[in-house]
């Protein structure tokens, strides 16, 4: 099993988005260290508790801070930005970190409708047109594809032109949506966290359509999920309580970070019994190391992934690190 991480920039107990923005740095260097296989960083906008809005300027960052594992977009919300202008941004990070940089897409907004008004986002009517944009100017700055003299775009390209290019990956959410993954051929991750439901389906029908083309010639997917390793059951679960806690404010219509364990375990136990508090522990994995290897592991089986992406979640830096630390380092257990 392939494991990679992804970090959303989560400002942890009275901390701020500026050091929650300092501390996916740490984290970077502790999944290299750890033997992680890439770090994707997200895109979220006037989310109080998520401190990345920008993860090229992360992505950049990290390229000088590590030197061996994969660096990308877990991901950019395309329909918010010029098809261009993140095909220029993405070469420029292929240039400082050749062969280490992934650009996942996504269609969505990475926030509310109104805060995408503020964005001037096109909305994701259009990622089909942009994605298309976007794939020409990669292809033609690396030399994969040029644009010729017949093209629309002949005399527009994307600098700093390069030997290579990013990989470049779909997010989704939806059988829809990993459809046009495989049609494009290119890579597709499967956000179980967002769509709150299992990406089985939707990886075999992406692996049932896929196309070859100038970006991948097989079938590629990943499963990006939740989960969380203590040195015990007990432990988990407690120190688990601030995510469970804000998902089902968030779920229930209000959007609320908690800061210490006692008012997130406070404000579960108001909800005891509720179908959101059921939904939420219904997809949780908080457990010791071993076990959640091996719901990790029996994930990627059952749904036919290449690879999974853990979500770096946990109390405090610290936490997150070392959950990180003990899910790389576990082995499953022995079969009963």
């Amino acid at each position: 099993m392939i494991l990679s991480v992804l970090d959303l920039s989560p400002v942890t107990g009275d901390g701020t988005q500026a050091q929650a923005v300092r501390d996916t740095i740490e984290v970077a260097r502790a999944a290299e260290r750890l033997g992680y296989h890439r770090l994707w960083l997200a895109e979220h906008h006037n989310i109080g508790g998520l401190g990345s809005p920008a993860p090229e300027i992360l992505i950049a960052a990290l390229t000088q801070a590590t030197s061996t594992i994969r660096l990308g977009s877990g991901g950019v919300m395309l329909v918010n930005y010029s098809p261009l202008k993140v095909a220029e941004v993405f070469m420029e990070l292929e240039a400082l970190a050749p062969g280490r940089i992934d650009l996942g897409l996504g269609r969505a907004l990475g926030t509310d409708a109104r805060t995408g008004g503020a964005l001037r986002s096109v909305g994701s009517e259009a990622f089909p047109q942009y994605f298309h944009l976007l794939s020409t100017w990669l292809l033609d700055a690396s030399g994969k594809a040029p644009i010729d003299d017949t093209h629309p775009l002949h005399d527009i390209h994307a600098n700093p032109s390069g030997p290579s290019h990013p990989d470049l990956f779909v997010l989704c959410t939806s059988e829809e949506s990993a459809m046009f993954a495989a049609q494009m051929g290119v890579g597709m991750v499967f956000a179980e966290f967002i769509a709150r439901t299992d990406g089985d389906a939707a990886v075999a029908a992406y692996r049932a359509a896929f196309q070859p083309s100038a970006f991948r010639a097989e079938p590629w997917a990943g499963i990006a999920l939740i989960a969380y390793a203590a040195d015990s059951l007990e432990q988990a679960w407690r120190e688990d309580a601030l995510r469970r806690a804000a998902n089902v404010s968030m779920l229930s219509g209000r959007r609320r970070r908690f800061t210490d364990l006692a008012g997130a375990e406070a404000f579960l136990e108001e909800h005891a019994g509720s179908p959101v508090r059921q939904l939420v522990e219904a997809r949780t994995i908080a457990d010791a190391a071993p076990q959640v290897r091996a719901r990790l592991a029996e994930k990627a089986r059952r749904a036919n992934a290449d690879e999974v992406f853990v979500m770096a979640t946990g109390p405090t830096l610290s936490a997150r690190i070392r959950s990180l630390e003990l899910i790389a380092e576990a082995k499953e257990p022995a079969a009963a």
